[in-house]
């Protein structure tokens, strides 16, 4: 997953820099504002380059032939297994999504595990088989690979990272930067299925859920959507943090007003009724199997129908639209049931950790 939290650092500084008490919590892995800040105040001030700084899921880059995106992506999840996937295949399909988003066709990736002292051989075994499943599903390939064992209680199990590279076709200039007012905002399906799967399978939620994680490669429907349109500005996968932090994350990128309908938002009745309970915010959920879509007015139609066609996009829906431009770097609102609208921010904090 972004599993990242994006944004454009363009003229970043280390506005708050961390002093030497500081340390690293919980929230600073939950892909919002803690998240944010932590990538602009300790990473990036050493790491600045206009690659990176275009803010996105893959870096894009040329090569002698064209173009092309790289990702890379680590992953923790507990429980290893949950209703509709596992960390294999939560780890091949988070980089082949953020490959696939800036429409790139991913090709080939590399996989590094680190076990802990004491992980069952066949557990290890059904991971591997899933990844398998997931690369042959994506069309890609698993080219290069480390392992490294750490000691009994170290690891929770297993951690995976994923880093895969793929090729951009000509004309194809995907971005968060790209959002246009106009654009019709498109989601591929109902909001937070993996989040609240995750917590049901751990227990955490204090009641039953019949509900399985997203998880999905999702590039196959990616090239369908391309190739009906010309005209889709920005793609992004809504993981950590949820829809609602990704676009804020577009919205600050491309310095644009979103507004969103609440009427329009689809999600699965488990999930609605587990914020309900928990005082959640079904907009800060993570998905992983999801996609949010910008694309101009006249190709929305078009471009919708193709998701709707595929077995990952049967639930696409347009949720929203860009408004204006928008000078103080950019906002996201909901029009809600009753007509009034309220501001949709970043996650700030820790809501659900470890589930990506």
């Amino acid at each position: 997953m972004t599993d990242k939290v994006n944004y454009n650092f363009e003229g970043a500084t280390c506005a708050m820099p961390y002093s030497h008490d500081d340390k690293i919590v919980m929230g600073h892995g939950s892909g919002g504002r803690m998240s944010l800040d932590l990538i602009r105040n300790a990473f990036y001030p050493s790491f600045q380059n206009e690659i990176l700084g275009a803010g996105d899921d893959a870096g894009v880059f040329d090569v002698s032939n064209g173009r092309m995106a790289m990702s890379t992506d680590a992953h923790v999840v507990d429980p290893l297994f949950f209703p509709g996937g596992d960390i294999g295949s939560l780890a091949v399909c988070g980089t082949v999504n953020d490959l696939a988003v800036m429409g790139a066709k991913p090709l080939y990736i590399t996989v590094g595990f680190i076990l802990e002292e004491g992980l069952p051989m066949n557990t290890l075994a059904a991971v591997i088989d899933s990844m398998k499943k997931s690369a042959a599903e994506a069309g890609v390939q698993v080219v290069a690979g480390d392992t490294k064992v750490v000691q009994k209680g170290k690891a929770d199990g297993l951690y995976i990272t994923v880093a895969g590279v793929g090729m951009i076709p000509d004309g194809a200039e995907i971005s968060g930067n790209n959002a246009e007012v106009g654009d019709a905002v498109i989601v591929s399906g109902t909001i937070g299925d993996h989040g609240i799967a995750v917590l049901g399978a751990r227990g955490d939620l204090g009641v039953e859920v019949d509900l399985e994680s997203d998880v999905a490669p999702l590039n196959g429907m990616i090239a369908e959507m391309m190739a009906v349109s010309d005209q889709i500005h920005v793609m992004r996968d809504p993981t950590r943090g949820g829809v609602g932090t990704t676009l804020n994350e577009i919205a600050h990128q491309s310095g644009v007003t979103i507004e969103l309908d609440q009427a329009s938002l689809p999600f699965e009745p488990a999930v609605k009724g587990a914020c309900e309970i928990l005082g959640f915010d079904p907009l800060n959920i993570a998905n992983e199997g999801k996609i949010l879509a910008f694309v101009a007015a006249e190709d929305a139609e078009a471009v919708l129908a193709a998701m709707q066609e595929h077995r990952y996009g049967k639930n696409a829906t347009i949720i929203g639209r860009v408004t204006d431009l928008n000078e103080d770097g950019g906002r996201v609102k909901l029009k809600t049931l009753l007509g009034t609208h309220r501001i949709v921010e970043m996650l700030r904090g820790e809501m659900l950790p470890r589930i990506c």
